[in-house]
């Protein structure tokens, strides 16, 4: 693996394990759409929400140079990526 990338707010706290070959990791918190309270209407709206923030976030990480990047740099992108806000189209960073 060269890329780990961690979701769950509740669990970034949360020593990770060693994972093979010692890959690069971040940190792309989004809340849970599990724990949104309401009825089926809120529930579905929370999961599409989640879909759509997580679509922008992997969108923008396909779309980096990574071949071209030094390790320092990338983990800079990562950690960008992981602090965008909203469901958007992919962000150039």
């Amino acid at each position: 693996m060269d890329f780990i990338v961690t979701l769950c707010d509740d669990a970034a706290g949360e020593d990770v394990p060693v994972w093979p070959g010692h890959p690069m990791s971040a940190h792309w918190g989004i809340e849970d759409p599990v724990k949104v309270a309401g009825g089926d209407l809120e529930r579905e709206r929370a999961m599409a929400l989640t879909f759509r923030h997580l679509k922008n976030r992997i969108g923008t990480f396909i779309n980096l140079p990574i071949r071209s990047l030094d390790k320092i740099p990338l983990q800079t992108k990562l950690n960008q990526i992981g602090r965008l806000e909203g469901p958007n189209e992919p962000t150039p960073l």
